[in-house]
């Protein structure tokens, strides 16, 4: 399989829940224009921020379905799903319904629980899910402040590497830029290294990312875009300002409480997605319209998606 190189940013959309914490993919299709609207190249479903961990598998099928209905005719819009990690069975089986449903991409993270022991251990589970699926793409996602599970990238590129002809590449949500270089330059740059920090984006674009997953492009899609302009335009001092910007912006999320805030700053755009569901804390009413004072202070206008 020919490996594809994935560029610019691809969302990591939320999980679109009603008042009643019901899943409401009648949401999606407007989510999915608002998206595009923004010039995003894709979106990266049922991941951390989809909650995918939290939603049933029959409601991981449900978004993913709704997904491939408003996206399958959009060659430039990439679909890829998040599987999970813990049960591979349960991996394999939602990676054979995003292929049967003609999603793009499907990625696989460590188990979580019993972890690999070593890399090895890591590429067989990587292998199993992927054989599954010969003829779609899948991608390993590295997240270890999450999955607790630490193994250098350019290890697993190097067990995989002629063992899983449809082995992309790597979604890299991990500030090891040593790996992430090493693994950007295997194999002469064989493998597609999506970077998932946004918070250190123009770091990445220094050591050659071209292809970005994050969740803050759902709302400040147009920040990043001119980050990437002015990176390319040998603009360093503007590039640095606008990754403080990022930074800024993020830490937002760690003074109202963590990944949820996301979702409120989807709101302040007029898009509602409901909450996350337990155990992620939602900030309340009150703190919600402090949040819009210091999300105001930061001129969240000017970049914010539309």
């Amino acid at each position: 399989m020919k490996i594809e190189h994935l560029q610019g940013l691809i969302s990591a959309p939320f999980a679109p829940f009603n008042g009643n914490g019901k899943l409401d993919t009648n949401l999606i299709p407007s989510y999915y224009a608002f998206l595009k609207k923004n010039g995003i190249t894709g979106a990266f479903i049922n991941g951390s921020t989809g909650e995918g961990v939290s939603l049933t598998l029959e409601e991981k099928k449900e978004v993913a379905q709704a997904w491939a209905d408003c996206t399958n005719h959009d060659a430039d819009f990439k679909v890829m799903v998040f599987l999970g990690g813990t049960c591979l069975a349960d991996c394999i089986d939602l990676a054979k319904h995003a292929y049967e449903i003609g999603l793009y991409a499907v990625s696989l993270t460590a188990p979580f629980y019993f972890k690999p022991a070593n890399v090895d251990m890591l590429a067989q589970a990587c292998i199993m899910v992927g054989e599954s699926i010969p003829g779609m793409p899948l991608y390993y996602y590295h997240i270890p402040v999450l999955t607790g599970v630490n193994v250098p990238m350019y290890d697993l590129l190097k067990a995989l590497d002629g063992k899983l002809p449809n082995f992309a590449g790597v979604k890299y949500t991990h500030e090891d830029f040593m790996d992430y270089q090493s693994c950007m330059s295997y194999q002469n740059g064989k493998y597609d290294m999506l970077w998932g920090r946004d918070e250190n984006m123009l770091s990445a674009l220094v050591l050659g990312a071209k292809g970005s997953v994050g969740s803050t492009f759902n709302y400040a899609a147009p920040l990043y875009y001119d980050l990437i302009a002015a990176f390319n335009a040998n603009d360093l001092v503007k590039a640095r300002e606008l990754q403080q910007k990022s930074i800024d912006m993020i830490r937002l999320l760690g003074k109202y409480g963590g990944i949820s805030v996301g979702k409120a700053y989807m709101k302040v755009t007029g898009i509602d997605l409901g909450e996350f569901r337990l155990p992620v804390k939602n900030m309340s009413a009150e703190q919600f319209e402090s949040f819009k004072i210091d999300v105001e202070s930061l001129n969240f206008d000017d970049f914010k998606s539309k």
